[in-house]
């Protein structure tokens, strides 16, 4: 047997034209075709499962949301729901929702001034719900509504400031990451990347984390995102 294919069969292009042949064009559009529709059905799998899980989680924790909508009308005056626009997939514009944790004479509802430890802005129940992160849940509805996905890049406020400067100046392939839906979890937050965005070096760690799984993006890569949230969460969160 020939140590190597003959370069007429190996080579995609005929010999004396330079052009690529019909049959080697042929088969990357099947590829191609087939990649989309394997990747279409993901993402299918993967609306199924925000569907499912979003509404199963609300229906469950409804007795818990409803308690901890009294706390926080009890605690301070103001909306129970804290409502900001942020950056959704294919770089649109969405509403999130989540438990209010700050005096409305002093909370930032674009979201530029980030939480720092000791924030004096945080209700005493807001200190609570963010040290657990139970104020993400009502971000449930955005994935039922289909807005977000359980998991995706981090849902980033419009103007968000990394190290002092916009993450789109900071990070120049920083848009890409909403290519996917925006996550209530992430691998970024799974790996430990989370809170303050003050440092440049862990600002971009995150997006290389966002990109990577946007680049990467397999149900299988989801349930490992989610089972390592879960796992981080009960051995303790680090929200404040």
């Amino acid at each position: 047997m020939p140590d190597s294919m003959p370069s007429d069969i190996a080579s995609p292009f005929d010999k004396e034209s330079g052009v690529a042949k019909s049959g080697f064009v042929f088969q990357k559009i099947v590829q191609r075709r087939e990649q989309k529709q394997a990747s279409d059905m993901q993402l299918a799998v993967k609306r199924a499962i925000d569907i499912c899980v979003s509404l199963t989680a609300l229906l469950i924790l409804l007795p818990a949301l409803i308690f901890v909508a009294l706390l926080i009308r009890l605690d301070s005056p103001g909306p129970i729901l804290f409502k900001q626009v942020r950056w959704g997939k294919g770089c649109s514009q969405i509403r999130v929702y989540k438990f209010r944790s700050m005096r409305t004479d002093s909370c930032d509802v674009t979201g530029v001034t980030q939480t720092v430890p000791n924030d004096p802005r945080v209700t005493r129940v807001g200190a609570l719900l963010r040290r657990t992160n139970f104020d993400e849940l009502p971000q449930l509805l955005n994935v039922l509504r289909g807005d977000m996905s359980l998991v995706g890049p981090r849902c980033h406020a419009i103007g968000m400031l990394a190290a002092g400067k916009l993450y789109e100046d900071l990070v120049p392939n920083y848009h890409r990451r909403h290519a996917m839906k925006p996550g209530i979890t992430g691998l970024a937050q799974m790996r430990g990347l989370r809170g303050p965005t003050n440092r440049a070096s862990r600002a971009r760690a995150r997006i290389v984390s966002d990109l990577y799984y946007v680049d990467n993006f397999s149900i299988w890569l989801d349930t490992k995102i989610m089972v390592g949230t879960l796992i981080s969460e009960i051995t303790g969160g680090t929200g404040f």
